[in-house]
């Protein structure tokens, strides 16, 4: 074996022809089959002329488009809408439509809607009385849609069926490609307490003034989706899949009592009919300010708190290329506002929240809208709105287009915690964030909840990082996903929305992780970033599927990633690479003095037995027997003698100058042997520490598994002594036992044959570099 192991290393180093070997039994894979490596073609939709290979759209994408003038009264005595609209759908498919689908979304508060119904029950087990009070008043609630007109441009009646939270207006002629269609909905329907039944929208009431907040969104009956690789995406609302939504241009005509303030998508289309003269020029000075201007000072918001309308006033709102339209009104809101130049684009960063959000709202809102503008629109393109808004409001935190809603709050002294200070500007971030994941690159949420909420993590991450140093992100850092990473009750990140376990890690958490690792290990930031930027740009103003991504993301960057997929977004496997074991060899040099002086320090560093530390003092025989002793007794085989010299010369004669270079250069030689624990291929990355105390870092990339997914052996050439090796030293990979060492190195040496010719066989076990890792 030490002859064999010799001569595999003089063949690979020297080009040496080696004996022909006897053919071995081949192990087949039959009993573990497992290729990590295989490509997703079978898994990814075919390429066609709407979704190229590339993952770019394709030279007849198409999809289609919903403009909607709506006016809205808000009531503000008994919590309810009343509203009505005109859509105006283009069918820009090459499809004729027979009905359209629209989405009755507040129909999940329906008293007998699926949501409610389907929900599970864990018991009663230290239950809060904040939670027995929802159980109980939401069967009494009925917050449903009542849809009380639907008609065609004419004014006559359409045949229209609510299926839940769908609704299917019948047209009387078929909607051909290329046309329009434009009908009218009147609806009202009853606003929820949001803090005590919860969602993504609804009013909070402060008993202390009496007042309300209203942040109003999933208000207005809207189209579905048409698309070309599902056609009508009208998967039920259950509450935790969001929304597929077509871009349009709104124009909102919003009736509110004249003490209230109104933010909403869009820019305002009326300021000198519902805002005085002097918050009109404070407007005008918070476009060119350097920090935030109070439009509404918090001590005009306790004015209007303590009084009463006396009145009504529509705000108008205008939103263009927009897929959504949300809005909060009340007359307990501080409105502050300050321009600001993205990239060429001049955006007004605007915050609208009660008193009871300072000093933490007037200190951190706005800026973080502007800091969030910042970074996502240098990692995908500028921001094209006019408007971003943060509110402070019941809902925890939910986005729409230009406008987010987002929770915490100070304690009722004005104090609090780090936690709560670092979770504000952390969802305001996300939610703002969320204009670009799915706002404008216009994902399938009700399918894919991760394809906006895990790359809006990742990019959130990366701007809480640009916050300040050292910021307490929760998501994003790999060694944080481990423990879901190893949990049993998951289910692949490639599971439609409503059929999520554990949904925040989920789809918020490891989409996050992996794009962390995929940019900082796996292709680098040069690469990541420009194809990750190439992704949203294609599909700016698009809808993509998850194809697209993974395809763009291999096509920009030019490296193939299938293996990454696969293991990440279609398995439930997790990160766990051990070191089994470390083989130390080392050439043997044939030289007497190095090889017998090796041995004789080998042999003088062994431990003294006890029996041998008692037997020392007892008394000789050839001591008391001078004559016994002979020749042998004077023999040490470790002395070099003339036959050894000898020999060595011989040997030395035959080797030719590089061969003496390579046995003269005191290479040690480590086989590594890994083995995969957890079932996801990554990177093997190593931190490789000397007995001289110096370190190595070595990184070996995921094919190094392409031949076995279980078991691999890595060999590390070296002239120093490694002491100890570091398994993913900087935490990069999500390893379930990160941090393992094989620590001390091997106590014990292999010491294979030095040169004796190239007449020996050997089969090849592995490459070996001149020096260090191959």
């Amino acid at each position: 074996m030490r002859q064999t192991i010799f001569c595999l290393l003089l063949s690979l180093c020297l080009g040496w022809t080696l004996w022909e070997t006897p053919a071995v039994a081949v192990a087949q894979s039959k009993s573990k089959p497992s290729d990590k490596f295989r490509q997703l073609d079978e898994v990814l939709p075919t390429p066609n002329e709407y979704r190229t290979a590339s993952g770019a759209p394709g030279h007849r994408y198409w999809q289609n488009r919903a403009d909607h003038v709506i006016s809205v009264e808000l009531d503000d005595e008994r919590q309810r809408i009343q509203a009505s609209e005109t859509i105006t759908y283009t069918n820009n498919s090459p499809d004729e439509l027979r009905y359209l689908w629209l989405q009755l979304d507040q129909n999940i508060f329906a008293k007998d809607s699926d949501a409610f119904r389907a929900q599970t029950s864990g018991g009663l087990d230290r239950v809060p009385f904040s939670v027995l009070d929802s159980l109980l008043r939401r069967p009494e609630f009925d917050g449903g849609y009542k849809i009380t007109a639907v008609k065609d441009a004419k004014g006559q009646p359409l045949r229209y069926t609510v299926v839940k939270t769908m609704m299917r207006v019948d047209l009387p002629t078929p909607l051909k490609p290329g046309q329009q269609v434009s009908f009218a909905v009147d609806w009202n329907y009853n606003i929820n307490d949001a803090v005590k039944l919860g969602g993504r929208s609804g009013y909070e009431y402060f008993p202390k003034d009496k007042n309300y907040i209203y942040e109003i969104a999933q208000w207005f009956p809207r189209m579905c989706a048409y698309t070309d690789y599902r056609g009508w995406q009208h998967t039920q609302f259950l509450g935790a899949g969001e929304f597929t939504l077509e871009f349009g241009n709104y124009r909102v005509s919003i009736t509110v009592p004249d003490d209230h303030i109104v933010a909403a998508t869009g820019v305002l289309q009326n300021p000198r009919q519902v805002l005085t003269p002097e918050q009109i020029a404070r407007l005008e000075r918070a476009k060119t300010a350097a920090a935030p201007v109070l439009i509404v000072t918090p001590e005009e918001a306790r004015r209007a708190e303590q009084g009463r309308p006396t009145g009504r006033k529509t705000w108008i709102f205008q939103a263009e290329n927009v897929r959504d339209f949300a809005f909060a009104s009340s007359r307990k809101f501080i409105w502050d506002a300050m321009g600001h130049n993205v990239e060429g684009n001049q955006v007004m960063a605007m915050s609208y929240y009660p008193n009871e959000g300072n000093p933490l709202w007037e200190k951190y809102s706005t800026h973080a809208i502007i800091h969030t503008l910042n970074v996502y629109s240098r990692y995908t393109f500028t921001y094209p709105y006019p408007v971003a808004i943060s509110v402070n409001g019941p809902v925890g935190g939910m986005e729409y287009p230009m406008i987010c809603f987002n929770g915490p709050r100070p304690l009722e002294d004005g104090t609090y915690s780090a936690r709560t200070k670092y979770g504000l500007i952390s969802v305001i971030i996300h939610e703002v964030g969320h204009n670009f994941f799915p706002m404008i690159v216009n994902s399938d949420e009700r399918q894919w909840t991760w394809m906006d909420e895990g790359l809006n993590t990742f990019l959130q991450y990366l701007a809480e990082q640009e916050w300040e140093e050292k910021y307490p992100s929760f998501r994003g850092e790999p060694q944080y996903i481990v423990d879901y990473m190893k949990s049993e009750n998951q289910v692949p990140i490639m599971t439609q929305s409503d059929s999520l376990l554990q949904f925040g890690n989920n789809a918020y958490a490891k989409p996050a992780t992996a794009l962390n690792i995929l940019r900082e290990t796996i292709l680098g930031r040069e690469l990541f970033d420009y194809a990750f930027k190439e992704y949203a740009r294609r599909w700016k103003f698009k809808r993509p599927e998850p194809a697209d991504f993974f395809r763009t993301m291999e096509d920009a960057s030019g490296v193939d990633l299938d293996w990454f997929w696969r293991g990440w977004f279609y398995s439930t496997d997790h990160v766990d690479i051990s070191i089994e074991n470390v083989r130390w060899y080392r050439l043997d040099t044939q030289n007497p003095y190095i090889e017998k002086g090796l041995r004789r320090q080998e042999r003088e560093s062994r431990p003294v037995t006890l029996s041998q530390e008692r037997n020392k003092p007892l008394p000789k025989r050839v001591d008391q027997y001078p004559d016994l002793k002979d020749f042998y007794n004077r023999y040490d085989e470790l002395d070099v003698t003339e036959t050894d010299r000898e020999m060595y010369r011989q040997f030395l004669a035959t080797l030719t100058d590089r061969e003496k270079e390579i046995l003269n250069a005191g290479l040690n030689f480590y086989f590594v042997d890994f083995k995969n624990i957890g079932g996801l291929v990554m990177p093997i990355i190593l931190e490789v520490t000397y007995t001289d105390g110096t370190k190595e870092e070595m990184r070996f990339p995921a094919e190094i598994w392409r031949l076995n997914n279980f078991e691999v052996s890595k060999l590390i050439v070296t002239p120093k002594e490694i002491a100890s090796i570091t398994l993913d030293p900087r935490l990069e990979t999500a390893d379930a036992d990160f941090g393992e060492q094989l620590f001390p190195a091997p106590s014990s040496q292999v010491t294979f044959p030095g040169f004796q010719g190239a007449a020996s066989g050997a089969a090849q076990p592995d490459a070996v570099g001149a020096q260090g890792a191959e």
